[in-house]
């Protein structure tokens, strides 16, 4: 599974390269929207979601959608970082591109994260962060979330988000 996702992180990544249209980057993103993978959200997931749209909703903010789409975006660069040993917001710009051209947002951004082993500590931390609570607090419409655990068992999130 590792191999598959980082053959298809690579194939994107080429393809994105090496196009010089629009119109080509709308087919490729199309043609990705096909195998996106949406593995079933985890508990450590949904508690993050709750515990961002609480306190959006604590500030008076409107409250975020989930996406699938968004999920399967976030599971990819998490299931990256897990492969890499290494947190980070390679590609972005490929996410980005992806969810304006799929899921019509304008506005897309993130959160990542590592180590953290409860919903409640990664969230305080972005909290903590001036950069991750703008996310976190920003005009956005929708969210998703992934959690994965590499094989010593240690935590990597990706949180992004989006303005339809």
């Amino acid at each position: 599974m590792k191999s598959l996702t980082r053959l298809l992180l690579l194939v994107l990544l080429t393809s994105f390269s090496f196009s010089c249209s629009t119109d080509s980057l709308d087919d490729n993103a199309n043609a990705l929207n096909e195998n996106l993978v949406v593995p079933e959200a985890k508990t450590i997931e949904i508690q993050i979601l709750e515990l961002i749209n609480n306190h959006r909703l604590s500030l008076g903010l409107n409250p975020l959608g989930k996406m699938d789409i968004i999920k399967g975006q976030a599971y990819t660069h998490t299931e990256h970082m897990v492969i890499e040993n290494e947190v980070s917001h390679d590609n972005f710009y490929l996410r980005s591109n992806y969810l304006k051209a799929n899921a019509g947002a304008k506005t897309v951004s993130e959160n990542v994260a590592y180590g953290y082993t409860q919903a409640s500590s990664v969230v305080n931390a972005w909290l903590k962060s001036d950069a991750h609570k703008e996310n976190i607090e920003g005009d956005f419409t929708n969210f998703d979330v992934s959690a994965e655990q590499n094989s010593e068992g240690e935590w990597y999130y990706t949180n992004i988000f989006i303005k339809r």
